[in-house]
């Protein structure tokens, strides 16, 4: 299987990847109503829980100072990722991301928004330089969603995919455990909850 090349989505240079998406056809005249519900779901970053289940991780948005906001996000905003099972132990059982893209595109048929996020450090954490993810640095998820004239698309990109080892003894066995799991096919399948729920309507 080879990555998509896709705007917006960082290249696939090593480690594991992923192609995660859900799409969905609807008549012409809903697109526009139905987009502007799936772009207020996708900017709701506290809400991605609520929308997918609370077997799926909780995510909460963060401002550049790492105090939470209820707002949508911003390039340089964090986000406090709280999967099922043990977490970082450093970062108090989270795993952290921060937003490095956020991008639109648009023309006579068609119209996307993206938002890429990169393993960061615990930004409540001063003291500490070290990267609060599973994943190493050099990995990215790029979250996208979009419209056509008859479908509506709802997509996570995984790149560069490697265990985070730059952590303390038991972090980088949970680091190995989550990553591989997550290479394997697990964090797909997660994701597409997500994406599939952001397209339910009903």
């Amino acid at each position: 299987m080879i990555p998509k090349i896709l705007k917006g989505v960082p290249a696939q240079k090593s480690g594991g990847f992923h192609d995660t998406e859900s799409r969905k056809v609807f008549d012409q005249a809903l697109i526009p109503e139905k987009f502007e519900i799936l772009k207020k779901r996708f900017f709701s970053v506290n809400q991605w829980e609520s929308y997918s289940g609370k077997a799926f991780a909780a995510f909460k948005l963060h401002n550049f100072n790492g105090d939470p906001v209820d707002r949508e996000p911003l390039i340089g905003d964090f986000i406090r990722i709280d999967i099922p099972g043990p977490g970082e132990a450093e970062a108090k059982g989270y795993d952290w991301v921060k937003i490095t893209d956020i991008c639109f595109y648009e023309d006579s048929f068609s119209e996307s928004l993206s938002i890429t996020c990169e393993p960061s450090v615990n930004p409540q954490n001063k003291k500490s330089g070290h990267i609060a993810h599973f994943y190493s640095s050099a990995a990215s998820s790029t979250f996208i969603i979009s419209r056509s004239t008859d479908y509506l698309q709802a997509a996570v990109y995984g790149r560069n995919e490697r265990p985070n080892r730059n952590a303390k003894f038991l972090d980088v066995i949970r680091n190995f455990a989550i990553a591989i799991g997550g290479m394997m096919g697990i964090a797909k399948i997660q994701w597409k909850q997500l994406t599939d729920s952001f397209l339910d309507f009903d």
